[in-house]
């Protein structure tokens, strides 16, 4: 990632286990990406969950499966956040019934969501997707199109046990995991695989993401994890009390 508009990368952002949050943590770094002027985009490949949908109240339509099972531009999925930030985040979520997130996931529209996410990236610095256990033809199709892949898993012994085994999987597929973020951490750390740390915020609740888009101590987290992912260094404020050693595994 160079910082230019267009040309940008993919990023995966998948969780190791139901609940780690790779939702949350993908519109986080998003929104920490465009607090450094970036035009970010985040795609939903979550077609179960479907929970970048509650970050657009108005309806859906088309929703991203809607893109995929009728071969449209990805664009008419997209729906930009009012965001106060030097860059911007979109949003492209899915919203659909059962039978319709059936033939989302089809051999057929796994490869045009890495099509549409390869495009992504002439209009976007970033393209963040958010990915649930892989386990999916979509899934499948997000690490394998992506240039890097973080793995969420909560900072807990479910999340320690997941990493060997969500690892192995990638590799099954020829992906790989390059960076382990322990997520909701509290002091005792748990999973020792981790690259990055983010605590737990004020709030876990998706209603109140993006929470780092102003300079406080979960957002210094949030950056070191964003920074360890995309080999970037971002030029961000920090609080006055920070230390980002607090926030490095170790």
């Amino acid at each position: 990632m160079d910082g230019t508009k267009g040309g940008g990368e993919i990023y995966a952002v998948v969780g190791g286990v139901g609940g780690a949050g790779a939702t949350r943590l993908s519109v986080e770094f998003a929104a920490t990406l465009a607090r450094d002027g970036r035009d970010v985009a985040v795609v939903d490949a979550s077609f179960s969950t479907q929970g970048l949908a509650a970050f657009v109240p108005e309806r859906i339509e088309p929703d991203v499966t809607r893109v995929l099972t009728e071969d449209r531009p990805l664009a008419e999925a997209e729906t930009r956040l009012g965001l106060d930030l030097a860059g911007s985040v979109t949003v492209a979520p899915a919203r659909t019934p059962f039978e319709r997130l059936a033939r989302a996931k089809t051999s057929e529209c796994a490869r045009r969501l890495a099509e549409r996410l390869s495009a992504a990236t002439e209009r976007y610095d970033a393209v963040l997707v958010d990915v649930p256990p892989v386990g999916a033809n979509q899934s499948v199709a997000a690490v394998t199109a992506a240039d890097a892949v973080a793995l969420v898993v909560p900072d807990a012994e479910r999340g320690s046990d997941a990493v060997p085994r969500m690892c192995d999987r990638l590799a099954d597929v020829d992906a790989a995991v390059d960076t382990v973020v322990a997520n909701a951490a509290r002091e005792d750390r748990v999973v020792e695989a981790a690259d990055a740390v983010v605590p737990t915020g004020e709030t876990e609740a998706l209603s109140a993401a993006p929470a780092a888009v102003e300079p406080t101590e979960f957002a210094v987290a949030v950056a070191s994890a964003v920074e360890t992912l995309t080999g970037v260094d971002l030029d961000l404020p920090e609080p006055e009390s920070s230390s980002m050693t607090d926030y490095l595994p170790g």
